[in-house]
C-alpha cells in the first residue's frame, strides 16, 4: 500500500458483485492497492457474504434457516451464533414495534408473491389460515444455549428484512480487522460507512426520492461510523386487479401495508438494526411509526405522500440532531 500524504486526497478502490439476490458495492479509501491486496479483500468479502447466505437464505434449501423452517420439531433447535444473533435482534424489534416487524411473516410474504414460491389465490379463509401461523411470540429463544423453539411445527421464518443489513455489518467488521478503516459498504440498498472518504471528509449518502419513475436524490447526508437503511413502497410491488400492492406485509393484518408513507430512512450505528427498524416503521406508517421512532430515540426521516402527489418530510428529533452534528463535522 502506498503511504498517504496527510492532506492529499486518497484514491478510492471499488469492489462489487452479485449477492443474496441483489448486488453489493464496497468503496475503500485506502490508498493504492496491489492486485494481490484487492484479490484478498474481495475473497474475504465474498466469504462473509456466502456465510450469511448459507445461514439465512430462504432461497437455498440447504441453508440453516431453510432446514429450521422444514423441521417438524417443536423441540429446541440449536443455531449458529450468527443466525441466533440476527433472530434475537429481530425479536427485540418485534417487541418494541408491537409485532409490526415479525420474522414469522414468511408464509404471508410467499402467499402474496414476494418470496421464493408462487403467489397463492388469497381469500379470507386462506388468509386466516396463514395468519394463524404468524406471530413472533410463537418463536422462543434461549440465549444460554443458542436455541430457537417453534410452538407450531409449521412456523416459517424469513430474515430477508434484516439479513442484508447484518451482512453489511459483518463485512465492515472484517474490513476494520484488516485495518481498512475508511470504507463504505452497500448491499441491496443497506449501507454502512466507517471513517472518511477519499477526500478525508465524512461519506456523503443520498436518500432517494420515493419515485418509481426516476432515481433522484432527495437529500444528502454526510456520515461517518453510521448505517443507513430505507424501506418504502416505490421499488418492489405487484399489480393485481388494477391495484398496487407493496412488498411490505403488515403481519398484524396479513396484508400489504396501505398508508401514505412513501419511505422511511433510519440511521443507527449497525446496519442490521437500521434494516429491521426501517421495515418496522414502514409497516406502522406515518403516525404510529413516527411516534415509535420518537419514543425510542431513533434517527428517522419519514417521506409522506400527500393527496396532491407531492411529498412532505417528517424527521425525528434524533435525525435532526444527527443532521446538525454531521453538518458541522469538519
Amino acid at each position: 500500500i502506498v503511504p498517504e500524504s496527510p492532506g492529499a486526497p486518497t484514491s478510492v478502490v471499488t469492489l462489487s458483485g452479485p449477492t443474496m439476490g441483489t448486488t453489493y458495492q464496497i468503496k475503500l479509501a485506502s490508498g493504492l492497492l496491489s492486485p494481490e491486496d484487492k484479490a484478498a479483500i474481495q475473497k474475504s468479502v465474498t466469504s462473509e457474504l456466502d456465510k450469511v447466505n448459507r445461514a439465512m437464505s430462504t432461497y437455498l434449501k440447504t441453508s440453516e434457516l431453510s432446514e429450521f423452517n422444514q423441521s417438524p420439531s417443536i423441540e429446541p433447535i440449536r443455531l449458529s451464533n450468527e443466525t441466533f444473533e440476527v433472530l434475537a435482534l429481530a425479536q427485540a424489534i418485534s417487541r418494541i414495534s408491537g409485532g409490526a416487524f415479525d420474522v414469522t411473516v414468511g408464509p404471508l410474504v410467499n402467499a402474496w408473491g414476494f418470496g421464493p414460491t408462487q403467489a397463492q389465490q388469497l381469500d379470507d379463509g386462506t388468509l386466516k389460515g396463514l395468519r394463524d401461523r404468524i406471530g413472533f411470540e410463537k418463536l422462543t429463544l434461549d440465549s444460554s444455549n443458542k436455541t430457537a423453539t417453534k410452538t407450531r411445527a409449521d412456523i416459517y421464518v424469513d430474515l430477508s428484512a434484516i439479513a442484508k443489513g447484518y451482512a453489511v455489518d459483518q463485512i465492515s467488521e472484517r474490513l476494520i480487522a484488516l485495518e481498512y478503516t475508511n470504507h463504505m459498504i452497500e448491499v441491496g440498498g443497506e449501507i454502512r460507512v466507517h471513517g472518511l472518504n477519499g477526500s478525508k471528509q465524512p461519506w456523503r449518502l443520498g436518500i432517494e426520492k420515493p419515485s418509481n419513475e426516476e432515481r433522484v436524490v432527495h437529500e444528502v447526508l454526510p456520515l461517518s461510523n453510521h448505517s443507513m437503511a430505507t424501506s418504502g413502497d416505490y421499488r418492489n410491488f405487484i399489480e393485481k386487479d388494477g391495484k398496487r400492492y407493496s412488498h411490505t406485509i403488515d403481519p398484524r393484518i396479513g396484508r400489504p401495508v396501505h398508508h401514505q408513507l412513501a419511505s422511511v430512512t433510519v440511521i443507527t450505528p449497525t446496519c442490521a438494526r437500521a434494516d429491521g427498524l426501517a421495515t418496522a416503521l414502514n409497516v406502522l406508517g406515518p403516525k404510529e411509526g413516527f411516534d415509535l421512532a420518537q419514543r425510542e430515540k431513533i434517527a428517522a426521516l419519514f417521506i409522506i405522500r400527500e393527496p396532491n402527489g407531492q411529498f412532505s418530510n417528517k424527521a425525528t428529533d434524533e435525525f435532526e440532531k444527527l443532521r446538525a452534528t454531521e453538518a458541522t463535522t469538519p
